[in-house]
């Protein structure tokens, strides 16, 4: 019996743990969840955007967004508006307090990029984060 191949995608959820270990002590400090840091810092590069878009770029499923976005608005983190031209479209944007929160966590997270560049090697990430954006591709 031929040996099976090694999972694709178990791998990648071993990968991403490894790295969110760096991460996590952050975010408890900070008392923010994956997902709270993943829509600030979308918000904080891109903007605002449909709350279906910002879904899709989080990796966060609809139904739940909307439970994230509920406790982050109650929290002052973001801020939500039906869109001028069509009310069914939410628009949501990071609010000042969810700008603070991202100034004041760049640093520290920048540092846990240089921890893992420096026991995984640059030219490594850079490599490993080239493919990654490559397997994003395969099958679109």
């Amino acid at each position: 019996m031929p040996q099976p191949r090694p999972s694709l995608t178990l791998t990648l959820l071993q990968a991403r743990e490894a790295a969110m270990r760096f991460f996590r002590p952050s975010l408890n400090q900070h008392g923010l969840t994956e997902q709270q840091w993943r829509v600030i810092r979308i918000l904080h590069q891109q903007g605002e955007m449909e709350i279906y878009r910002l879904a899709e770029l989080a990796c966060i499923l609809k139904p739940s967004m909307t439970g994230v976005l509920v406790r982050m608005e109650a929290a002052g983190l973001v801020s939500r508006r039906k869109a001028e031209q069509d009310q069914r479209r939410v628009l949501v944007n990071l609010a000042a307090k969810g700008e603070e929160i991202f100034a004041s966590m760049s640093q520290c997270m920048e540092s846990n990029y240089r921890r893992i560049q420096e026991q995984f090697g640059e030219q490594k990430l850079q490599a490993l984060l080239g493919l990654l954006e490559e397997l994003k591709q395969v099958g679109r």
